[in-house]
């Protein structure tokens, strides 16, 4: 996948990227912070900064969520985008705002241990309690 390129963005459109390089498989994190941010549990991708691009951000706003990182979300629709650790040399991105088909996978699940109780954890992929 190394020379795709990958775009994508909220449901309104107001915000918008590219990516111009790989893109890891997906992880399920359930943790409370996610599944309060999407309604569910988080279903991300993540691309290196240097092979990303924001093409439409006048919508785009940072929530701080903890004091190790920050999530990008649309202000105009609502849409979760982004979440970013600070100091991190790569961006999440949610698998669902990206357009097309994109090879991706279900690579694993961290925070298990917080998943609400109304669902059962897929069984494709690792397993992670917490997140190592």
């Amino acid at each position: 996948m190394n020379d795709k390129v990958f775009w994508g963005s909220c449901l309104c459109g107001a915000c918008s990227y590219e990516v111009h390089g790989p893109l890891r498989d997906v992880i399920a994190c359930h943790c409370t912070q996610c599944r309060k941010q999407t309604g569910h549990f988080m279903a991300a991708t993540n691309a290196k900064l240097a092979d990303f691009r924001l093409t439409g951000e006048s919508a785009l706003r940072w929530y701080r969520a903890s004091p190790t990182a920050r999530r990008g979300f649309c202000a105009s629709c609502g849409s979760t985008l982004f979440w970013q650790a600070d100091g991190a040399d790569t961006i999440s991105i949610t698998a669902g705002t990206i357009e097309g088909k994109t090879g991706l996978k279900i690579e694993g699940h961290i925070y298990c241990a917080d998943h609400g109780d109304y669902y059962s954890i897929p069984e494709e992929g690792y397993r992670y309690e917490q997140w190592h």
